[in-house]
């Protein structure tokens, strides 16, 4: 059957019926471990009954107001990010792209009002990947996003990761600030060390930058903090969410100070359906769960012994897998193998991964996973493993 959407995605040929918790089902009856969580969206897992709940009975009121209403369910949702975060005021978005760009207007704003209009340039790092527009593809810099799409939009200076003295290099008087994820999640989970980040900080301070953290994947408690952040102890002043905050529903939220913020004043942006009822009561039904201090350690710890689980499977495998990187329950298995064939073997032992940067796959299970889905992934992925090492040997022996 020929297709009516855009071909832009390389599609697996697999349709679900049904999904339940980390599992999904199709109409032949087969199931799938999910450890892809529609990158990292799924952070309660599929059909989460306190989810559903709330779409439900959000879909028997309005479900569009515009935004020159007030709209009660996202004035509560956004005091409570305020109340669980750095920030005191928050934009919703409908996506991870938007709240980029949100996060990007809002830094350039910010020097603009201050006098300064000049200051409209980010510095940005090597791996990234901010979104799909034409000001995220510019600022994440990989030239297989901007290929054909004309000149890149101008104010992004892009350095190596983690270089603190390329850093101090790219800054010029038109600097505005520094944009990064915590965790490169496209990039190939590459963590920045706390020390950096702590760096960056004092740098910003120093230099009247800001601090412009995209934590729309590694956010909202995939890392067993609700800001991936907060390892490191600092405090950014501009953060773009999305992904798990809607637990599967499309959301987007730029999260920054009310200092930050001074520039985005009445008509500075805007969004049509940011915030809708429906959105708003998914992603407060989302908090419900993830807020919870026990949630986040059971996260914390869950990301524990998945580590543990793959870095034994690592020592099983060490022509399969090269390193374990990441932090909580947001993975990444460095390969020796293509990526590509990991991904492969894993779906064919039907458990699901997803492609990273860096030849790396990545491992973003539902946060809701305990001991017993760990276990199984675990089996999985040893006979993809052993899968895949068959290959090699065989490879080796011709």
């Amino acid at each position: 059957m020929t297709s009516a959407l855009f071909p832009t995605y390389a599609r697996a040929d697999i349709q679900f019926a049904r999904g339940e918790g980390p599992w999904l089902f199709t109409e032949s009856g087969d199931q799938y471990l999910d450890f892809a969580s529609g990158v990292a969206v799924l952070s309660l897992g599929h059909d989460h009954p306190h989810l559903v709940k709330a779409l439900t009975d959000a879909a028997l009121k309005p479900w569009h107001v515009s935004t020159l209403f007030r709209i009660p369910q996202a004035e509560a949702l956004a005091q409570r990010l305020v109340a669980a975060s750095f920030a005191d005021l928050v934009f919703f978005a409908n996506s991870g792209a938007e709240a980029v760009e949100c996060a990007i207007k809002t830094a350039r704003k910010y020097h603009a009002v201050n006098g300064a209009p000049e200051r409209f340039r980010l510095i940005t790092f090597e791996g990234a990947f901010h979104g799909r527009t034409l000001a995220t593809i510019a600022a994440g810099g990989n030239h297989k996003y901007l290929d054909g799409f004309g000149p890149p939009l101008d104010g992004f200076d892009q350095v190596p990761f983690e270089d603190f003295n390329a850093v101090e290099a790219a800054l010029t008087p038109e600097c505005a600030g520094v944009l990064l994820e915590p965790i490169q999640g496209e990039g190939g989970l590459r963590v920045f060390s706390s020390e950096f980040l702590q760096k960056i900080r004092a740098l910003c301070d120093a230099r009247g930058l800001l601090l412009v953290l995209d934590e729309v994947q590694c956010g909202v408690g995939r890392t067993g903090r609700f800001l991936a952040c907060e390892h490191a102890g600092i405090k950014p002043d501009i953060v773009a969410l999305a992904k798990g905050l809607g637990g599967g529903f499309p959301i987007g939220a730029c999260l920054a100070t009310k200092e930050a913020a001074k520039g985005m004043t009445a008509g500075a942006h805007g969004s049509t359906f940011g915030g809708n009822p429906l959105a708003a009561a998914v992603g407060g039904a989302v908090l419900d769960v993830v807020l919870d201090p026990d949630f986040l350690a059971h996260v914390s710890q869950m990301g524990r012994e998945l580590r543990q689980q793959l870095m034994s499977l690592k020592t099983q495998f060490p022509t399969i897998i090269a390193e374990v990187r990441g932090e909580g329950l947001m993975f990444g298995l460095k390969t020796s193998v293509p990526n590509s064939d990991f991904v492969l073997a894993a779906r064919e032992e039907k458990l699901l991964s997803v492609l990273a940067g860096d030849n790396v796959v990545r491992l973003l299970p539902p946060l809701i996973i305990d001991e017993t889905h760990i276990q199984e992934a675990s089996a999985r992925l040893t006979n993809a493993c052993a899968r895949l090492s068959g290959t090699v040997k065989e490879l080796g022996a011709a």
